[in-house]
């Protein structure tokens, strides 16, 4: 044991001075460039230094005016060697002079050509990481984007159309992809964002250091993107956890928007976030427009108005002078704008509320308008309403309708639903789609309608010849999910063209609403003339950005799809007014008010094809401007049923 001890002392190294020195350098120089710069000049000011002092002392450099040069004149000509090495070959002097000024531009030379390759080195190092989009990001009043998805170019560009009327504003993206490809897929599907900058960092959202990146305690808002792929809702809820409960936290609440993909995960959602989160009911929002829109076709197209920040948007505005009157008649009050409702002193959101309904001073009038600039009373204080073209209600008999489902996907269970809120009694609902497809377990048995699968490729024509297809009033195309296989869309679109071609051989009309994931394939669906297109994720786009915008405005989009309160319908327009007669929108107001409704709009049928008349959808129009309906136009209301 003795003799170990002995080795293991005798063989221990010990520290010197050198390595201590050595040590401390390493440690300098691992800085990166700012250190090496240090210590060149440091070598730089040491060579100039001793090259100076030996000529000084040695005497060796020729006179200068006929008298020895001092030290401070020594140190200047060497210094000029090593910046200017042309200015040895000029030099006079003895031999020993000419030698030390060669050493200092020599030496000069060595740490010149260093530092200009250390800075270049650490100039493409900069721009390296400046790539790798890891540097913070320096903004005040901007909105975070967290996540990446196919829905995060409608949500930049919402936000730019959002934007436009500051004179600087700032959109941060952050998420696991190179900041690079995140700006060039942005700029490409987004296009230029005017008095909007887009800042993409690279990180992952549920880091609570990479958070950080996007400066989110000094953001407006912030948006979460579900991911694509499984557990996108447990990454949702993880990233806002890291933002609500991040020890750097600000002191005033977040305004976090995002959305879950699975209803039965909203709650844990909402325990995590509190008060300081806003969830989009996604599925409720595209199965109740899905049930709404199969029934009366360009129900979609008023929504994507209504949500877009290009066109009619929802205002809160309180009016003095229609304190005391009546919500009926605040309908009329406004030329450019569509009231829709009140918002109490306490904050609830009542739309459509009865017309008796008196307006207080702490009521806030709920509107649709351009923009705010146009929210002002009219001047018009009594309005020309065409009472005798004012049809009255008249009851309507409804027979069961039979409605064709093809294919399959999360929200069809809602949707059937919701559908069965709208149909008479002894309706049908048919569904087609492939092998596992079906209602979940606890689904309530719809009270007006019975539903019946049947297994079979929706894009095979035979399959759906075998279907009798005519022989329904309503045929609904739904998006798969990824676990069917094949892109979605183009899926949707074979089964598109086979319906529209079955609908002109048999002659016999009936509604096709289709729902689209990405709304650049719209377009290439239009040939398929079917009668509306659902773009899903485009219409939770738009009311997340809306949602970030106002917190206030997910209250009334809740109430607006809520199944118990007003909603929007396309009514037809006979049922309100004579048609072929020339009357103001101020009539087709008045009309709706006497059932209890609330007109904010019309269609027009001859233009429901073409999407540069917004397919023949005007929300809130001039209310003096004239119209005449035809046969299959109808008019948009806010209606309880």
């Amino acid at each position: 044991m003795a003799v170990r001890e002995s080795y293991a002392e005798g063989s221990m190294r010990k520290v010197t001075l050198a390595d201590r020195l050595r040590y401390r350098f390493d440690n300098t120089i691992s800085r990166g460039t700012v250190a090496l710069i240090g210590w060149l000049f440091v070598l730089l000011a040491a060579l100039v230094f001793a090259g100076s002092l030996v000529v000084y002392a040695t005497g060796v450099a020729p006179d200068v005016d006929g008298r020895r040069p001092s030290l401070l004149e020594t140190l200047w000509l060497s210094l000029m060697r090593t910046i200017d090495p042309g200015g040895v070959g000029g030099d006079q002097g003895s031999w020993p002079f000419l030698l030390s000024m060669l050493a200092v531009t020599l030496g000069g030379i060595l740490v010149f050509s260093t530092l200009i390759g250390i800075i270049f080195t650490g100039i493409d190092n900069k721009l390296d990481e400046l790539r790798k989009g890891r540097s913070f990001v320096v903004e005040t009043g901007h909105t975070v984007v967290y996540g990446w998805s196919p829905e995060v170019f409608s949500v930049v560009s919402e936000l730019v159309a959002a934007n436009e009327s500051r004179p600087s504003a700032c959109v941060a993206v952050l998420a696991e992809k190179d900041k690079v490809e995140m700006e060039d897929e942005i700029r490409e599907r987004v296009g230029k964002t005017r008095n909007t900058r887009i800042v993409c960092r690279t990180g992952d959202p549920i880091d609570i250091d990479d958070l950080e990146l996007v400066n989110p305690h000094e953001a407006r808002s912030i948006i979460v993107l579900p991911p694509e792929g499984e557990n996108a809702d447990s990454r949702v809820i993880k990233t806002i956890l890291a933002l609500t409960n991040n020890p750097n936290r600000r002191e005033e609440a977040y305004h976090i928007v995002s959305r879950m993909r699975e209803p039965e995960n909203l709650g844990v959602a909402r325990m995590v976030g509190g008060a300081e989160v806003e969830l989009v009911p996604v599925d409720d929002l595209i199965a109740r427009i899905t049930a709404q829109t199969c029934r009366q076709s360009g129900l979609s197209v008023v929504y994507t108005d209504l949500l877009d920040f290009g066109g009619d948007e929802i205002y809160f505005a309180r009016e003095p002078r229609l304190v005391g009157r009546t919500f009926g008649e605040a309908l009329t009050a406004y030329e450019s704008c569509s009231v829709i409702g009140l918002r109490t002193g306490e904050g609830r959101i009542r739309l459509n509320p009865p017309t008796d309904t008196e307006v207080s001073a702490e009521d806030a009038l709920i509107l649709i308008a351009e923009d705010d600039s146009a929210i002002a009373l009219s001047e018009n204080a009594d309005p020309e309403v065409e009472t005798g073209a004012i049809r009255s209600p008249r009851p309507r008999g409804e027979d069961p309708e039979r409605t064709l489902i093809l294919g399959w996907n999360d929200r069809a269970p809602t949707m059937i639903a919701q559908l069965d809120r709208y149909v008479p009694p002894g309706s049908e609902v048919t569904v087609v789609a492939p092998e596992g497809a079906g209602l979940p377990d606890g689904f309530d048995e719809p009270e007006n309608q019975s539903v019946s699968f049947r297994a079979g490729d929706t894009t095979d024509r035979r399959t759906l010849d075998a279907l009798g297809v005519p022989s329904y009033d309503h045929v609904i195309v739904l998006s798969y999910p990824d676990g069917f296989g094949g892109d979605a869309d183009s899926r949707t679109l074979v089964s598109l063209l086979h319906l529209r071609e079955i609908a002109e051989r048999s002659g016999r009309s009936f509604s096709i609403v289709s729902e689209m994931l990405d709304d650049r394939n719209r377009e290439l669906a239009e040939i398929a003339r079917a009668d509306d297109f659902i773009v899903s994720d485009r219409l939770v786009s738009l009311m997340m950005c809306q949602v970030s915008e106002n917190k206030e405005y997910a209250a009334v989009f809740e109430e607006l799809i809520d199944p118990e309160g007003s909603e929007l319908y396309l009514k037809p327009a006979d049922e309100y007014v004579e048609p072929g007669v020339s009357l103001s929108f101020y009539s087709v107001v008045e009309a709706a008010r006497r059932r209890g409704e609330a007109a904010v709009g019309y269609r027009i049928k001859a233009e429901a094809g073409d999407p540069r008349k917004s397919y023949g959808v005007r929300l809130n129009p001039k209310k003096s401007r004239r119209i005449e309906f035809a046969r299959g136009d109808t008019v948009i209301v806010l209606a309880e049923s």
